[in-house]
């Protein structure tokens, strides 16, 4: 067996598009060549890899295995190929950063700022999404490092995760004028039968209200099911229902009224990981330790954000 990487690539390609001449284009090949070149990683691998299902290109069991292992060995032989060539200076090295919406807006942006300063050539590529769909995109090879939320289940194994900061959530409400900002304490059986605004599947948000609940004994119930963190905020705050969200994400938002949960709480163990197996890039090592490094001024100035605490 001769598999080829390129046969890989244009597999991958027609995979993701559905369409042997649009995945041609997108590698730069002409349609015929690419059809021979799956004809012969399917003649290597002694089974096919698509099939027609009333005139659209579907994978076959073979193609939904081969998916996955293709998209890993292409990334890691960019990973290997980017660190050899920031080794003897070739070209500017590349990190990309995964971190959930909260994370994004709070933790990240001093952190990269930092790493920018230091490391002006190296391209910064960040990646915004819930905690699941995180820890996938670096399991597949896409990502370098992510700012995660720890899942209660435990973390992967396929990942190295180090716990590095403790967040609090409240409980976001519409802004009434009579009540200010902030203010009061609420215990999760409050939240009984009030309807709630929730986050979409992926998002650890979700499962952490949805757990929260059950451990008082109550099913949540949802006003509006499925949206992301802006649209959650915003439906807030048109009065649609109350959301559980980290303090961060709702402290400049002057439609939202914030209020503290009655210990315990809910609390959140935000985390850096990255995949286990690969050896990280130099990029991403600088990347990693300034982030430490950051978290370790922060916390000895003070200067954390919102409900968030070291550990």
């Amino acid at each position: 067996m001769r598999v080829q990487l390129h046969q890989l690539r244009y597999f991958v390609a027609v995979a993701e598009v559905r369409h042997f001449t649009q995945a041609a284009d997108i590698v730069g090949i002409t349609q015929p060549s690419l059809s021979k070149q799956i004809h012969a990683l399917e003649g290597d691998l002694g089974a096919p890899l698509f099939e027609r299902v009333r005139g659209n290109i579907a994978l076959t069991a073979a193609g939904e295995v081969l998916l996955p292992l293709a998209r890993r060995i292409l990334a890691d032989v960019d990973t290997a190929t980017r660190e050899v060539q920031e080794l003897v200076g070739l070209r500017r090295g590349r990190v990309r950063l995964g971190a959930t919406p909260s994370l994004a807006t709070s933790l990240a942006p001093p952190v990269l700022r930092r790493f920018r300063d230091a490391h002006p050539a190296v391209d910064l590529r960040v990646e915004e999404g819930g905690s699941q769909d995180l820890v996938r995109d670096l399991l597949r090879g896409d990502l370098d490092l992510a700012l995660i939320i720890m899942p209660a289940q435990g973390a992967d194994p396929g990942l190295r995760v180090d716990p590095i900061l403790r967040e609090s959530l409240v409980v976001a409400s519409a802004a009434d004028p009579e009540t200010g900002p902030t203010g009061g304490e609420l215990r999760i059986t409050d939240l009984r039968d009030r309807p709630m605004v929730m986050f979409r599947e992926g998002y650890d948000l979700r499962d952490a209200t949805i757990q929260a609940c059950r451990a008082a004994g109550f099913e949540p119930t949802f006003a509006v099911d499925g949206g992301e963190m802006d649209a959650v905020l915003s439906f807030v705050e048109a009065g649609l229902g109350i959301a559980l969200v980290p303090g961060i994400v709702v402290s400049r938002r002057p439609g939202v009224r914030i209020t503290r949960l009655a210990p315990p709480g809910v609390t959140r163990t935000i985390a850096v990981a990255r995949r286990r197996d690969v050896v990280p890039t130099n990029a991403g090592r600088e990347l990693r330790r300034i982030l430490l490094e950051y978290v370790r001024d922060a916390t000895a100035d003070g200067d954390l954000p919102p409900g968030v605490e070291p550990l």
